[in-house]
C-alpha cells in the first residue's frame, strides 16, 4: 500500500509496538498520549514466546533478551509449603522455538520508546473526539490540537476513549472477583530459586515470584498476590504490606519473608477486570488494539503478548493489501477477533478455577497439581503460543 500517515492514540506497549512496526513498513506515524509522563500500569509482565517472536521479527531480539528474566523452571507449592510440582520449561522452549521473558514494564516500555523515538510521542494529548471522512481519520484533543491521518488506532488501554466510537455503544468492564497486589523486589534464594517461577496456592489465593532482568544486569523478582474479594474496595488499609500480611497469615515462610521485604509505598493494588469480547474492533478507518480491543484477566499471562501480536498483524495487513485502508483493517479484525476472544474467555475460566468460584473444582485442582509432571501445564501454554501469527 502507498505511504500512509497513521495516528495512534496511546503510547503503551501496544501503541509503541504498532508504531515501530508501521515505521519499519515505511509509514509516517504519530503517537499521542494523555499522560504527562509515561508510567506503565503494573510492575512487570510474563512475556510469553509468541510476543517475544514478534519483537524478534522487529529486530529487537537482543534487546528483549537483555532485559528479560531467565525463567527456566516452574513450581507450585501449597500455602503451607508442601511442594506440589516442579518442572523444567525446556520442553516448552523446544516446542515453540523461543524462551519466554518475564520483563519489567518500565524496561519494556523504555526499549520500545527508544526504538520508536521518544521525540515522536506527543504527551498531554487527551483525545476527545474521533471523526472520519471518506479518505481520512481525524483525532481532536482537549487542548485544541487536531491530528489527521489515513487511519487512526485506538491503543488507549482498558479505559479506552476510542472504544465507544468504534463499537457504537458504551462498554462496561467486568470485575473478575479478585484483587492483585504486585511489584518488584530484589531477587534472593530465600524467596525462591533465581531461575524459576514459583507459585504458592491455597485458600483460593496465590502468592508468586518470577525472575525479571534489567538493562544493567539487575536480578529481581516480579511478585504478585491474588485474593478473591466480593467487594474490591473494602477493607482498605493505608499500609498495603499489613494488608497482605493479614490476607496471607499462616502461609509458608518464603511468602512471609517476601511480604516483610516489600516497600509498602511501592506495592501496586489492582482490582482485576476484563471486558466481554467485542462484536467489532474496527470502524472503517479506525481500529482498536491491545487492551482497548480485548481487555483480559492476566491469568494466561497474554495481555502484553496479544497487544504485540496485534501490532504485527495490523502492519502486515496494511503492507500486503492493495484494496485500501478500510479493507486492510477489516482483514486485521478477521484475523484477530476470534483469537483474542478465545484468550479473554479462557483467561476468565482460568481465573475462576484459580480463585475458587467453584470451590470443589479449585480444591480438586490443588490435588491434581500433586500428580502434575509439567506436561499438562506446558501443553496448555503451548496451545496459546502456537496459535499465534508467527507459528
Amino acid at each position: 500500500m502507498e505511504r500512509l500517515k497513521v495516528v495512534i492514540i496511546g503510547a503503551g506497549m501496544g501503541g509503541l509496538a504498532t508504531g515501530i512496526a508501521l515505521q519499519q513498513a515505511g509509514y509516517e506515524v504519530e503517537i499521542y498520549d494523555r499522560a504527562s509522563e509515561l508510567r506503565p500500569a503494573g510492575a512487570a509482565i510474563s512475556l510469553w514466546s509468541n510476543g517475544v517472536k514478534v519483537l524478534n521479527r522487529m529486530g529487537l531480539g537482543a534487546e528483549i533478551a537483555k532485559i528479560g528474566g531467565q525463567m527456566e523452571r516452574m513450581a507450585y507449592y501449597s500455602h503451607t509449603g508442601e511442594q506440589l510440582t516442579d518442572f523444567s520449561l525446556s520442553p516448552l522452549v523446544e516446542r515453540v522455538g523461543q524462551q519466554p521473558y518475564p520483563v519489567a514494564r518500565t524496561d519494556l516500555q523504555q526499549m520500545l520508546l527508544e526504538t520508536f523515538g521518544a521525540d515522536k510521542v506527543c504527551l498531554n494529548a487527551k483525545c476527545v473526539n474521533i471523526q472520519q471522512t471518506p479518505d481520512s481519520a481525524i483525532a481532536s484533543f482537549a487542548d485544541g490540537q487536531i491530528a489527521t491521518g489515513d487511519l487512526a488506532i485506538g491503543a488507549d488501554g482498558t479505559h479506552s476513549a476510542i472504544r465507544q466510537y468504534v463499537v457504537g455503544r458504551s462498554v462496561t468492564r467486568r470485575y473478575a472477583g479478585y484483587v492483585n497486589w504486585n511489584g518488584l523486589v530484589e531477587a534472593s534464594e530465600d524467596l525462591g530459586p533465581l531461575n524459576s517461577w514459583v507459585l504458592h496456592v491455597g485458600e483460593f489465593k496465590r502468592a508468586s515470584v518470577m525472575p525479571v532482568g534489567g538493562p544493567n544486569g539487575e536480578r529481581r523478582f516480579y511478585y504478585f498476590f491474588d485474593v478473591p474479594m466480593a467487594d474490591a474496595t473494602e477493607p482498605l488499609q493505608a499500609d498495603r504490606r499489613e494488608e497482605l500480611a493479614r490476607h496471607f497469615q499462616g502461609w509458608a515462610d518464603p511468602v512471609q519473608r517476601l511480604i516483610q521485604r516489600l516497600d509498602p509505598a511501592k506495592i501496586n493494588r489492582i482490582a482485576i477486570h476484563d471486558v466481554e469480547p467485542l462484536e467489532t474492533m474496527v470502524r472503517d478507518r479506525v481500529a482498536l488494539l491491545g487492551d482497548a480491543a480485548h481487555s483480559t484477566c492476566p491469568d494466561l499471562g497474554q495481555g502484553g503478548a496479544q497487544a504485540i501480536e496485534d501490532a504485527f498483524v495490523l502492519a502486515n495487513c496494511l503492507v500486503t493489501n492493495n484494496l485500501g485502508v478500510v479493507d486492510a483493517l477489516k482483514r486485521y479484525e478477521a484475523l484477530r477477533q476470534a483469537r483474542t476472544a478465545d484468550i479473554i474467555l479462557r483467561a476468565r475460566k482460568r481465573s475462576e478455577l484459580t480463585h475458587g468460584k467453584d470451590p470443589a473444582r479449585t480444591l480438586q485442582w490443588y490435588r491434581d497439581l500433586k500428580q502434575e509432571d509439567g506436561s499438562g501445564i506446558i501443553d496448555g501454554i503451548c496451545r496459546t503460543i502456537l496459535t499465534g501469527p508467527l507459528y
